[in-house]
């Protein structure tokens, strides 16, 4: 079977804590695979909100995704609480990739590094937009 690898970068410019709730855990008695997902976007926010930004306003249009990667490296379970670190990369036309290190706060451990795919978007039109001066400014 072959893995997904992710070229993580290796400096991440904003970073927050996410404690790790009671509904995150799964059957398997750890962190699921659809909360990860779930704080990934309560990160990107933070971010996003730290300059000024909303996902459905980054200087004059929104944001989708149009994809993503996780790589599990070892297992959370309650109570814990995770530090989300994120670094946005690989600014196009109208595209970014944000990438996200996970690890655990209590002894350090890597948890996961993810990476989503966004697409600077024109909800009104429905259709993809040049990314906002502002936004690329924020994150070149």
């Amino acid at each position: 079977m072959s893995r997904i690898t992710l070229d993580s970068p290796e400096s991440y410019a904003f970073s927050v804590e996410i404690p790790v709730r009671i509904t995150d855990i799964n059957y398997g008695n750890h962190l699921g695979h659809d909360a990860i997902m779930s704080i990934l976007h309560e990160a990107r926010v933070r971010l996003l909100n730290e300059k000024g930004f909303s996902e459905i306003n980054i200087g004059g249009c929104g944001m989708i995704m149009a994809d993503t990667g996780i790589v599990f490296k070892n297992e959370v379970h309650y109570p814990a609480t995770l530090a989300i670190e994120l670094a946005v990369r690989n600014l196009s036309r109208s595209g970014f990739d944000v990438y996200y290190r996970i690890t655990r706060v209590e002894d350090g451990a890597l948890i996961a590094e993810a990476k989503t795919g966004m697409v600077c978007f024109d909800y009104q039109r429905k259709r993809p937009s040049r990314m906002p001066a502002a936004f690329r400014a924020a994150f070149a």
